[in-house]
């Protein structure tokens, strides 16, 4: 019976899963060798959206490149060695680190052939950089035999290539169309592409130029087949040791309690709530410092605080926050998870929102816990530790009465467009049959009637948003499951609030929750990927919106 590539592509990404664990508990693997052959063998039979051209023989995949390259330490491209850490002291040695744009983890350039990566966030944060790594390798593949011959000759446009990224290190002037001819050759792609491609690397903050991230990878890969210089990646024994055991979970949430504790708030009723730090700051204090009376006024001071309008309110609605009971509590354990408090008992308005009075007692008012977003499995481990109760040094339990938990997050939209909302019934974990409806106070209609598409059904917790193709996503859709939307944390997050109120019984069985998603991307629609860039303005109205609709029903 012949597979269908809906399964072919979901036994690849099984594969690639057992794989990468494989040889993390190995220690250590080369990536072109047999060790790493399975990882590449998979994702080029999986052939993800998110790398469009990976599976093609010379053509580089450009928009999937710089996706990567700003997800990963800049110089990496030149690294034969790649070291993934614990956290083990290097952040108080002279290594200056090197934090990617678009994934919080501290680098470190430990001489020109060593770039060590720090992975405090668990297993989901190894396998995306595996993943992310494992591309790198195919494309510099491809970029070295499309820069020499049968008999390993190297060509003239490698040479002239070559010349141009020395001229570029030492900051001296090149032509550049002459210099992107050379490299549409070398990367298989029209001169009109590797133009916009350039324009594109230079536009991007902490990421070489395409020329030189091309030139480098390819030297790597040159170095390999023709000198024995091989590529390899390792894991250092205390990253094993640590992964799986929530030891920065555990930091992280006790440093939070630790705050509570000590402000005299840990008795107070919770609401908590995952979400980007700045929506629920401007759209309370906003309200309470400027006297916006709707949710409309509330998203128009956004986007002038978003754009960086001369007239914004943003210093004074912080100023006024740290005021009236706002605490931030900076995040010192590694999981590069930040959380903000509001004590409502500090609010001298007593409206929270237009329309939504605070408890007149003090007592009964409400802390509000935000926490920025987790990543993939991290959510479990931050979440679980979280909702446990709280323990002195002096021996004694305080357990937190946690009223409400909210998650608002990204998602891939898999029936609708970026900007989008999805309110989730049940979240559903890839390549498992393991299933978590809940009772989500969001319903469809709450969000309707705002100029956005509302979707509810089923959400797919992915194993990561980088492993999905057309065939996988459009079985998800278009099966008896009836997927809206592929994200990485609702089963995490919920898989820690089922144990923690109806096993553990460490908060209330009737805690509230509330789920709802804004597409960041539709993985299906070709140049909404993640790889066509953010969501920008028109992330706004989802992201206020929802954190807005939040406090309705909270209040």
């Amino acid at each position: 019976m012949q597979r269908t590539r809906a399964q072919e592509s979901r036994a690849a990404i099984e594969k690639l899963y057992i794989t990468m664990r494989h040889l993390f508990m190995r220690g250590s693997y080369k990536p072109m060798g047999v060790s790493g052959e399975s990882l590449v063998d998979s994702l080029l039979v999986l052939s993800p959206e998110i790398y469009g051209a990976l599976g093609q023989d010379e053509k580089i995949e450009l928009d999937g490149l710089l996706y990567v390259m700003e997800r990963l330490p800049k110089g990496i491209e030149e690294c034969r060695y790649i070291r993934l850490i614990s956290r083990e002291g290097y952040e108080n040695s002279t290594f200056p680190p090197i934090v990617p744009p678009k994934r919080r983890r501290n680098c470190y350039r430990v001489d020109a052939d060593q770039m060590y990566v720090e992975m405090t966030r668990g297993r989901s944060d190894i396998y995306d950089i595996l993943t992310h790594l494992t591309f790198l390798y195919i494309e510099s593949e491809k970029i070295r035999k499309n820069s020499t011959d049968a008999k390993g000759r190297i060509d003239l446009n490698w040479k002239m290539l070559g010349q141009l990224v020395e001229k570029e290190s030492r900051g001296e002037e090149f032509d550049m169309e002459v210099a992107c001819s050379y490299l549409s050759h070398v990367i298989g792609r029209t001169f009109e592409e590797t133009h916009t491609a350039v324009v594109k690397f230079e536009n991007s903050n902490h990421v070489h130029s395409l020329f030189h991230v091309v030139y480098h990878l390819g030297n790597l890969s040159m170095d390999e087949a023709f000198h024995e210089l091989d590529r390899e990646i390792s894991f250092s024994a205390t990253l094993r040791m640590r992964v799986g055991h929530h030891v920065y979970g555990e930091l992280w949430a006790n440093s939070i309690k630790k705050v509570l504790f000590e402000e005299g708030l840990i008795d107070r009723p919770i609401h908590i709530i995952s979400a980007n730090l700045h929506s629920v700051l401007n759209t309370v204090y906003g309200h309470q410092a400027l006297g916006l009376k709707t949710f409309e006024a509330i998203e128009k001071e956004a986007i002038a605080i978003s754009q960086g309008v001369k007239s914004n309110k943003g210093k004074d609605i912080y100023s006024y926050a740290l005021n009236h009971g706002f605490i931030e509590v900076n995040d010192v354990s590694g999981t590069n998870i930040h959380v903000q408090l509001l004590d409502t008992a500090k609010m001298t308005v007593d409206t929270i929102i237009p329309g939504k009075k605070l408890p007149k007692e003090k007592k009964d008012r409400p802390v509000i816990l935000v926490m920025d977003y987790a990543f993939g499995e991290q959510a479990y481990e931050c979440f679980d530790e979280l909702l446990k109760p709280y323990e002195t040094e002096d021996g004694k339990f305080h357990p937190l009465r946690v009223q409400s938990a909210s998650i608002m997050g990204k998602a891939g939209i898999l029936t609708g467009h970026k900007g989008d909302i999805m309110i989730p019934d049940s979240h559903v974990f890839e390549g498992t049959a393991d299933n978590y409806p809940l009772e989500n106070l969001f319903t469809k209609e709450d969000f309707e009637g705002f100029g956005l598409g509302v979707y509810q059904g089923t959400m797919f917790t992915v194993l990561g948003t980088s492993l999905q193709n057309k065939d996988v996503l459009s079985y998800l859709m278009q099966s008896s499951w009836k997927a809206i939307g592929l994200e990485m944390e609702g089963a995490h997050y919920q898989k820690a609030i089922q144990s923690e109120s109806k096993i553990r019984q460490s908060i209330g069985r009737n805690v509230k929750v509330l789920y709802a998603y804004y597409a960041s991307d539709n993985p299906l629609e070709t140049g909404s990927t993640l790889a066509s860039g953010a969501l920008g303005m028109e992330g706004v109205r989802p992201t206020y919106l929802i954190t807005y609709k939040i406090f309705e029903k909270l209040f």
